[in-house]
């Protein structure tokens, strides 16, 4: 005798639709539309654009990445914070030479407002560099970020590293060692939020 068989649960059917939303820091524009099991499972989860998809300007714009993870959802709308900006992988490989010194730092550094990120900053020169020039431009980069980033609210700061306002000054220190070919910021992590900070200082 045959089993019957159950109707199968069109699982695809159950989801609802909802736009995800930029933080402030990015006018909060729509940067997704998805789908959604339940409003309790869905913070948490991380959102992949280029900054070409934000702005719609230059094509070279879909070298840079960016990722924003909701933080809570409101009826059809889920709101976002900043988790990270980095370069493409193809990105990254098209700038490495041969001949040339590859610099990476990596300093962390806090907000005005208690949000800390990890930086770490790409520096490629048009020459190879003995240890101690890399080392002074390493203390150069370093002096930079922990003078303007303190004094940047999380907003500033997340426009800083996407828009690459940043890069320019950090330039400008490395000409009293050398004239650099490629300076920036090939990744940004947010490691605490200011939230996080303030349960540790009341614990």
């Amino acid at each position: 005798m045959a089993r019957r068989k159950g109707r199968v649960k069109d699982k695809w059917r159950e989801k609802r639709w909802i736009k995800v939303i930029a933080p402030d820091s990015f006018n909060n524009i729509e940067i997704a539309y998805i789908p959604i099991t339940s409003d309790e499972g869905t913070p948490g989860r991380v959102i992949e654009v280029t900054l070409f998809d934000i702005l719609k300007g230059d094509p070279s714009q879909h070298n840079y990445k960016i990722y924003f993870q909701i933080d809570k959802v409101e009826e059809e709308r889920a709101t976002t914070i900043f988790k990270r900006f980095e370069y493409s992988k193809e990105f990254l490989r098209s700038l490495v030479r041969r001949g040339s010194s590859k610099i990476s730092i990596s300093v962390d550094a806090k907000t005005s407002d208690g949000y800390v990120f990890r930086i770490k900053m790409i520096v490629l020169t048009h020459r190879q560099l003995n240890t101690s020039r890399q080392h002074a431009l390493r203390l150069l980069a370093r002096d930079v970020i922990n003078k303007i980033v303190p004094e940047m609210t999380v907003e500033q700061f997340v426009q800083a590293t996407c828009y690459s306002k940043m890069n320019p000054d950090i330039t400008t220190a490395f000409r009293k060692v050398i004239k650099a070919r490629h300076v920036g910021l090939e990744k940004v992590k947010l490691i605490r939020t200011a939230e996080k900070e303030t349960v540790l200082l009341k614990a």
